[in-house]
């Protein structure tokens, strides 16, 4: 837990307004359960950090993670949040899933002390570069396969196919729908 709980407050120490967000909330006890089954208890600190909770305090706060939780975090900010279930405190719930929102690592700050401004800038602009090549690339090699598994390998059906088979059999239903009202009408 001592990587996650100083990761979280370099985090917290980065942003002014998360740790006066925490503040408030200073010796409450906030109980996280990823789906594991084990669950890591923390106190909040009056100036808005984070520190290991005593066993026996009791969690103004839980915050679950439901078995889905690393999948839908691959998928998005938004399909993450509907796989954190909270349960406790109201007022110290909307704080924390504010910060999991918001909170963000700027790595940016982090490697220009290591390096200076200008290099630190440099560096973080290659990294976007290079994060928005692999979405790029990772996007295109999908459409490709999907293009190959429609068009060459007849694997999938093009939605141009899908939707005229689906108009097709609707005028199909129609007409069977018409000559069964003759054959009532004529019996």
């Amino acid at each position: 837990m001592q990587p996650f709980l100083r990761a979280l407050n370099h985090l917290l120490e980065q942003h002014s307004w998360a740790r006066e967000r925490l503040a408030p909330f200073a010796g409450e006890t906030v109980e996280l359960r990823p789906a594991l089954g084990w669950a890591w208890r923390l106190r909040i600190n009056a100036d808005g950090t984070v520190a290991p909770a005593a066993e026996q305090a009791q969690a103004g706060l839980v915050v679950s993670l439901k078995p889905e939780a690393p999948v839908a975090l691959a998928r998005g900010e938004d399909h993450f949040l509907r796989a954190v279930e909270v349960s406790g405190n109201a007022r110290l719930a909307d704080a924390v899933m504010a910060l999991a929102r918001n909170l963000r690592w700027d790595f940016e700050e982090d490697l220009s002390r290591v390096m200076g401004d200008v290099a630190a800038h440099r560096v973080a602009e290659a990294a976007r570069a290079f994060g928005r090549w692999q979405a790029d690339a990772a996007k295109r090699l999908a459409e490709a396969l999907a293009g190959y598994a429609s068009d060459e390998a007849r694997v999938l059906v093009a939605r141009a196919e899908l939707d005229a088979f689906a108009q097709a059999n609707a005028a199909l239903r129609d007409g069977l729908e018409r000559l069964e009202q003759r054959i009532r009408r004529l019996g």
